[in-house]
């Protein structure tokens, strides 16, 4: 039987040492938001923070010692705990959760039984610092929610319509029947990104886009017909442009060297290029752009150079894929907000046709191409949350064979 549609659809998002939600009501036209928020420095120094659709903040909790959440099951306590006095007695219907890596078996969302969990599971090394804590807010939720169903929609599900040249290694064909290819991520942000400008303009939305998903993590995406067709990360989450701390492409080559030559172990490697690289590697001061751009320092201007560099290169290889293009969109919080660097990444793209107008790019506006340019740059905020709970609504509504 499929459940009460007045109820809540909560969404989920765990990540390595956070927790953040998002409620939206069910309706007849779809999700709408209600409260939104997070438990940060799980594990450290935990803080939640809680708001309401306008933005208005409502809760604001600091821990100190025993008391504070020191897991995603004590984290996602705090939240419901928070939820149940807000909701004022809404239930919960459905829960949606972010998963990082589906795999090639995983292209759209899926209700959550032991058998999917057992294959995330099975998935955990190909995304080792994401994987483990996606499937840690999923049980923690199966507790708190006895009988709820739980959707999990995977980051690399938008990214399997590519065709196999986009997807495939230059390995024997071995290692790509055994899973190793070009999967793709972010792909939520994108998925909302196309749906949302086609609802605009469906012409546009129809068209040849190159989506700039710009943040801690960032990558891009070439988008024709709303349909992912080529995309800068590959295996891992760690491909493509630099990152705030992940060191994007890389000569592989170089990791041989680190691992044979100078002796260094996985561990370390690993931990380098997660974790100490871009930009914050690069500038030696931060992953954070603010900090970079007020920094005056020679390295500073240096890393944010790189990094323009980089994206602009890529965006000049994706609309290759696609055969031009049509619309250069920015989005999340790099991409959305860091104008001074937006018009770095534009500076030497005229050959595109892309041309920002100054004053439309330091105002933030939607649209910040300037007057006449063939080539439309827009300025997006995505919303992963608001497509999760789209997917998690629709597959909890769906007949499933005859009413109890």
């Amino acid at each position: 039987m499929s459940p009460d549609m007045n109820g809540i659809v909560l969404v989920l998002n765990a990540g390595s040492s956070s927790l953040k939600f998002a409620a939206f009501a069910a309706t007849p036209a779809g999700p709408e938001a209600r409260y939104a928020g997070q438990v940060e420095g799980i594990g450290a120094a935990p803080h939640f923070v809680a708001k309401d659709a306008c933005g208005e903040r409502l809760a604001d909790r600091r821990w100190e010692g025993a008391e504070a959440p020191a897991n995603h099951a004590a984290a996602l306590a705090v939240i419901i705990d928070w939820l149940e006095t807000a909701l004022q007695g809404a239930p919960v219907i459905a829960l949606g959760h972010r998963v990082v890596h589906g795999g090639p078996d995983f292209a759209a969302p899926v209700l959550i039984d032991l058998h999917v969990m057992a294959e995330l599971q099975d998935l955990v090394p190909l995304a080792p610092l994401h994987q483990p804590h996606n499937l840690a807010g999923i049980a923690a939720a199966a507790k708190h929610f006895r009988g709820v169903p739980q959707v999990a929609c995977f980051d690399t599900a938008f990214h399997r319509s590519q065709a196999r040249e986009a997807q495939a290694f230059a390995l024997p064909r071995r290692f790509f029947d055994q899973g190793i290819l070009r999967y793709g991520f972010h792909g939520l942000s994108y998925e909302y990104i196309s749906r949302a400008l086609a609802a605009e303009d469906p012409a546009l939305g129809a068209g040849r886009l190159v989506v700039a998903h710009l943040g801690n993590g960032a990558s891009l995406c070439a988008i024709e017909g709303g349909r992912s067709r080529a995309s800068t990360m590959g295996f891992t989450a760690l491909d493509g442009v630099p990152m705030g701390t992940r060191c994007g492409q890389i000569d592989p080559g170089v990791l041989l060297h680190m691992l044979g030559t100078m002796g260094m172990t996985l561990p370390e490697v690993t931990k380098l290029l997660y974790s100490e690289s871009g930009l914050k590697g690069l500038s030696g001061i931060s992953q954070d752009v603010r900090e970079i751009e007020a920094a005056g320092i020679e390295a500073a201007e240096q890393a944010l150079e790189h990094f323009a560099f980089r994206v602009r290169r890529e965006i000049g290889a994706l609309a290759a894929s696609i055969g031009g293009i049509d619309a250069l969109v920015f989005t999340a919080g790099i991409g959305e907000n860091a104008r001074a660097l937006r018009a770095r990444i534009c500076r030497g793209l005229e050959f595109l046709g892309i041309a920002l107008d100054p004053a439309r790019n330091e105002a933030n506006a939607g649209d910040i191409s300037a007057a006449g340019a063939p080539v439309r740059v827009l300025v997006r905020r995505t919303d992963e949350e608001r497509m999760i709970a789209e997917h998690t609504l629709h597959l909890v509504a769906a007949p499933r064979g005859p009413a109890a």
